[in-house]
Formats: C-alpha cells, sequence, structure tokens
C-alpha cells in the first residue's frame, strides 16, 4: 500500500494512501460544507470521483466561482435532458453548454409550451430530491456508436469530434447517458438552484437548410441568494422590456401583414430615432464627414466583388432575376460606398475621405431569432467608410473611439468595454485567407488600442470577414453582453475595388485602408438600448413627448393653450390635455407616455401665470416629485437650456 503526497493550494501538504478519490481529499480538508463542485489536479479539471494515486496539488473548484458555475450549469443542462427524454421518449438531445448565467439544450423534437416547460421542471426537481449519483464512463468507440445508435446527432459529432479514436468518455445519471468529457457534479442534489425560463426556435449547426430543433434555456447558480438575485435581475428587465414599453409609449409596430423583423416607426418612435439622427448628423460634420445616399439593391455582380457572396450569402435575401440581371436587397452600405470612392480619381490630398450614409439595409435573419427592436431584418444605421493610408489609420480609429466615447456619455451609456476582435486562423472558412494581412492589421489596432490606454479584451473568431475590429459590448439591464458599435479594418477592399489615389510623386498607389464604422449601432438595436437602459424615461432632449400639460378646471383652458404656445415657439414638444377628467385620472392616462415633465395648471397657476411641475413614472424613485410656483418664463429659460446641452439629469426638479 503506497502512500502519496498531496499539496492543498499552495499552503499545506497532506498524506494519504494512493487509490483516494479527489472528493475524500476535500472532503477530509474542507469538511462537508466546502462548496466545491469538482477539483483543480495539477491544472486539470476532474470530477470529485478521479482516482488519485500520485503526489499532485489539488485545488477545490467552488460551485461559486467562474469555473464552478460552468460545471454545475454543463451538468443542469445533463438535468434538463434526462427529463425531456423521460418525459418525451421520442426527443433527440443534441448539444446542450454552458451559457452566461444558465445552460440551454437544443433537442430534436415538436415545439412546446409553457405547461411542458412547467412539467420538464418539475420532473427536473424531483431528479434533484433523488440525489443520483453521476457517474464518468469509458467507452471505446464501438461502444459508444452502439449506445447512441437511434441518435444521428451524437453520431455526427462523434464522426466530428472523435472520428476513429480508440474511445471517449460518457457520463451517467440514472438510465440517461449522455456524450461528454465532463467534469460534471458528483450527483444531481447539487442542482438545486435553477429555474427553466423560455423556449425558442433553432437549427441543428445553425443552418437553416438543417433539421429544426427546440431549445430549452435554464438558469442556475450556485445559492438560493445567486438564483434569487438573477431573478430580481430578470423581473427588472421585465419592466424595462423595450418591446413592453415600446407598445405602452406607441413608439414602434410589427405586423404579420407587413412581416417578423420588419419595424414600423410610428410617431413617437419617428421623434426619438429622428433626434438621435439630428445629433449623429450634427456630430459628424464637425468630424468631416461627407454625405450620400445609395439604393436599396443592387447587381449581384457588386456583390461579388465584395466578397459578400459567398461569404455573407445566408444572410442576404434570396436574388431577384430581372431583364437586365440578378438582383439583390442590400445587406450593407460598404460595397456602393467603395464605387463612390472610385468614381473620379483622387489625390493623397483628400485622405481620409469619410463618406456616410443613414442608409437602411436588409437581412435575412431567422425568424426564430427576431426579438422586438433588438434583432430585426430592416436595419437603419449612421454608417460611415473612411478612406485612408495606413499612417492615418491610427488617428481615425482614435477619433471614432473618442466619438464612441461622446456618444455614449450624452445617452448616459456606462456599463461597456472595448474588444478587439480577431479572426481564427483554425477556422479560415468565414475570412479572407490572407494570413500576412491578418496578422498585421491585427497587430495595428492591437498597438492603437494600447497607445491610447484603452482597456480592452481580445476575442477570437469575432472579427469580420475581410478584417479585424473593434467592437464596443454594452451590457444590458438584464447582465447580457450585446455588441452595439463597430469600428472595422478593412485590407480586402482595396484589392477587390481596385481603390487607389495618386500619391505625392504623381503616382497611382493602392495602399488604400477603409474603416468601416457605425457608432450608434442601427436605430433599432440603438432605440431598443436606450429603451430599456432609461425604462422609457428618457433625457429630455431626447423624449418624444417632453412637456404634457394638465389642467386642474376647465378654468385653466386658456391658459393651458399660452402656455403650450409659449413652449411652441422654443420648439418643445408638448400637448394639452384640458379635458373634464379628473386630475388623478388625467395623471395615470399619461403616465405611461412617460413626458420628460407633466405640468399641472389650476386656479394659482394661472392668476400668477406660474407652473407647477409633476414628474410621476410609474415605478421610478422620484415617482410624484413636485416643484410649485415656478414662473413661466424662468421655465421656459430652464428647459431649453437643459435640451440644448442634451443633459441627462432632469434639472427643473431638485
Amino acid at each position: 500500500m503506497s502512500m502519496i503526497e498531496v499539496q492543498i493550494n499552495t499552503e499545506e501538504t497532506h498524506e494519504y494512501v494512493s487509490g483516494i478519490t479527489a472528493g475524500d481529499i476535500l472532503l477530509n480538508v474542507y469538511g462537508k460544507r466546502s462548496g466545491a463542485v469538482a477539483a483543480n489536479i495539477d491544472g486539470e479539471e476532474r470530477d470529485m470521483s478521479f482516482i488519485v494515486n500520485k503526489n499532485c496539488k489539488i485545488e477545490p473548484i467552488l460551485g461559486d466561482s467562474e469555473e464552478g458555475l460552468y460545471i454545475l450549469r454543463h451538468s443542469c443542462a445533463h438535468l434538463l435532458a434526462q427529463a425531456v427524454v423521460e418525459i418525451f421518449p421520442e426527443a433527440k438531445p443534441t448539444i446542450g453548454p454552458p451559457i452566461e448565467h444558465g445552460f440551454y439544450y437544443d433537442f430534436h423534437m415538436n415545439p412546446i409550451g409553457d405547461s411542458d416547460l412547467k412539467n420538464i421542471e418539475k420532473r427536473m426537481n424531483q431528479l434533484v430530491r433523488e440525489n443520483i449519483t453521476i457517474q464518468r464512463e469509458e467507452y471505446d468507440n464501438n461502444e459508444l456508436r452502439e449506445l447512441f445508435k437511434e441518435n444521428k446527432f451524437k453520431i455526427e459529432i462523434m464522426d466530428e469530434k472523435i472520428g476513429n479514436e480508440v474511445g471517449s468518455t460518457a457520463y451517467k445519471q440514472g438510465d440517461f447517458v449522455d456524450l461528454c468529457r465532463g467534469p460534471h457534479v458528483p450527483s444531481t442534489s447539487h442542482l438545486r438552484w435553477f429555474k427553466l425560463t423560455s423556449t425558442s426556435q433553432a437549427y441543428w449547426r445553425a443552418d437553416r437548410n438543417r433539421e429544426p430543433l427546440t431549445r430549452i434555456y435554464g438558469m442556475c447558480y450556485a445559492s438560493k441568494e445567486g438564483l434569487k438575485e438573477r431573478q430580481r435581475q430578470i423581473e427588472e428587465a421585465g419592466k424595462r422590456d423595450h418591446k413592453k414599453i415600446g407598445k405602452e409609449m406607441e413608439l414602434y409596430m410589427i405586423d404579420e401583414m407587413i412581416g417578423k423583423g420588419l419595424p414600423v416607426w410610428l410617431p413617437n418612435g419617428e421623434i426619438l430615432k429622428s433626434e438621435i439622427e439630428k445629433y449623429a448628423l450634427q456630430t459628424e460634420e464637425k468630424y468631416g464627414y461627407d454625405r450620400v445616399t445609395t439604393p436599396v439593391l443592387a447587381k449581384k455582380e457588386l456583390f461579388e466583388c465584395s466578397g459578400h457572396l459567398p461569404h455573407y450569402a445566408e444572410g442576404m435575401y434570396p436574388p431577384m432575376e430581372m431583364d437586365d440581371g440578378t438582383y439583390y436587397l442590400k445587406a450593407m452600405n460598404c460595397p456602393m460606398h467603395h464605387l463612390v470612392f472610385s468614381n473620379k480619381k483622387r489625390s493623397y490630398r483628400e485622405l481620409p475621405l469619410r463618406i456616410a450614409e443613414y442608409g437602411t439595409v436588409y437581412r435575412n435573419e431567422m425568424s426564430g431569432t427576431l426579438a422586438g427592436l433588438l434583432r430585426v431584418r430592416m436595419l437603419s444605421m449612421n454608417d460611415a467608410h473612411i478612406y485612408c493610408t495606413l499612417d492615418q489609420v491610427g488617428q481615425e480609429v482614435a477619433s471614432n473611439i473618442k466619438m464612441v466615447q461622446d456618444y455614449y456619455s450624452s445617452f448616459g451609456f456606462e456599463n461597456y468595454h472595448f474588444r478587439l476582435s480577431l479572426w481564427d486562423p483554425e477556422n479560415t472558412d468565414k475570412y479572407i485567407e490572407q494570413t500576412e494581412n491578418w496578422n498585421s492589421t491585427q497587430d495595428h489596432l492591437r498597438k492603437i488600442l494600447n497607445e491610447l490606454e484603452v482597456p480592452y479584451v481580445e476575442a477570437i473568431g469575432e472579427a469580420a470577414f475581410y478584417g479585424p475590429k473593434i467592437d464596443i459590448q454594452f451590457t444590458t439591464a438584464l447582465g447580457r453582453e450585446e455588441s452595439m458599435s463597430t469600428i472595422q479594418l478593412d485590407f480586402a477592399a482595396k484589392e477587390r475595388f481596385q481603390l487607389t489615389y495618386k500619391d505625392e510623386k504623381g503616382e497611382e498607389n493602392g495602399e488604400v485602408f477603409v474603416i468601416h464604422r457605425a457608432p450608434l449601432s442601427t436605430h433599432e438595436r440603438f432605440v431598443a438600448f436606450l429603451t430599456e437602459h432609461w425604462a422609457g424615461n428618457f433625457p429630455t432632449w431626447l423624449s418624444p413627448k417632453q412637456i404634457q400639460i394638465i389642467t386642474i378646471s376647465e378654468k385653466q383652458k386658456k391658459y393651458a393653450r399660452e402656455v403650450e404656445k409659449s413652449l411652441e415657439e422654443i420648439g418643445v414638444r408638448v400637448s394639452v390635455d384640458d379635458s373634464d377628467a379628473t386630475i388623478g385620472k388625467k395623471i395615470r392616462m399619461h403616465r405611461k407616455m412617460r413626458p420628460a415633465y407633466m405640468l399641472i395648471l389650476g386656479e394659482d397657476e394661472q392668476k400668477q401665470r406660474t407652473v407647477s411641475i409633476r414628474i410621476d413614472r410609474k415605478g421610478e424613485p422620484r415617482s410624484g416629485e413636485q416643484c410649485k410656483d415656478i414662473p413661466l418664463n424662468e421655465f421656459l429659460e430652464k428647459l431649453s437650456e437643459e435640451i440644448s446641452s442634451k443633459s441627462k439629469d432632469l434639472s427643473l426638479v431638485k
């Protein structure tokens, strides 16, 4: 019987009999309440049942750590799959990865409803209470294929990831077995704190030409407190849901007669969109952009030249056969802007040339992925392309980073970070295969970010097909990370479109780099983020209805119209409710439209030519705040200043 030495973290060494499990070691050192769900042994994550038979270093993987939560959520995906196949024996599990805050599992099965989701969750809870041991098992290749012979999806995974190797591992809990390399928690009782959240449509391999799948989402945490906090976040996000608020405020509509993912901006939404656009136009004029307008469709040859066919063909609408050729709805503005650049001979004196457009593009998103304004098929954006030399790239990127930071400050966004999105040299099918250009341009952007001292993270596989990019990642009210804005460096367009200029020597120079940038994302996506961030209670300069005048009685009708006229003369969006409804009813009715200010006009205000301000925002801490007896002229002056300065605060109520 041999003895082994085990170093626990970096602090102490224990001696054990060879053949002890990792779980027994951690139990001996930390006791039953350690919170460990797995073990890190000499840098490798292992199950608690792993046999330790040599000297090593062991660290517990705690359930509330990043690594521990990943294991918990992966295990909970298996728990979900076990419950689903017990309730729906015909269901074929495909893949079930952990994701931020939770997990999902895709099944080849018929779509399910809310009642099915509840039954699945109920069965999962029963399996947790049964405390079923989760066992890692080794199989040779033939055994694995026999085990999953009825599931063609698992066989396809094995063909791709295992091939003709000797074998691999699977995990078993009760009668359920799933192909997996682990590690997993020791038993189902470790998975108490979960909740199923939703279902959606998906496709095998994310290919709409393959089998349709039903995706089930859930969340999972290491503690009751963690789950409750996440549920609180979701509840808060529900209050801020742009789809709900958009309907209440009459910002936009989507009608099946028009089509999914094709929003119609209603008058209030058009005001909001126009204010954002006006601000962007003013900003871009200061930064030296020239504006153009291009068609919404173009010939196939244009998109073949740009590389969008075939690299982006799936994201484009099907071709239209016309009498003079094949046309596509445009999914991007850049190919047309390249032709604007090459429309005439360019001199080095014109560089950098900044071409901007408020254009609308169309992308063929899968219907199951569409979500309000966040994911649509019609996208309007303040798109622009900068044509410059390599020496000018640094200054142009720096200017656009500064522009993004200024925009975000004006709109009140603080919770965002920068991401350097790189190509994946192991998956070149997605990209133009020019290794040297990829490496040099990625290094160039990395150097720019370092010189600007902008904190950033790197992400392999997130680049555009034609070059690396800097993405601005925004964290939503739900804690979800989403790409908001982008600054992309394109090294391919110069060759594909023969972009050249005459340099200082009078020679044609083909080293034209293109920067694609959209600092405010698309109008649709940006308005969704903006609405959820402010819960519809926009700063006054953005608010579709800036002032709502409410009279206490019909005696104030004339004064209300005078106040309305004074506000309209300084460009304020205002409406009057001088109906005979009670003051309480009027306030409740107008609250859902979320005006920046409600002006209450009664007998005293009329006599003294003053206004009383009320902010009555449902669910907001300032709800019901009032400021009385403000002289009308003073109110007009302060309101005008608040709007012109684009203040994020409601400065008239302190």
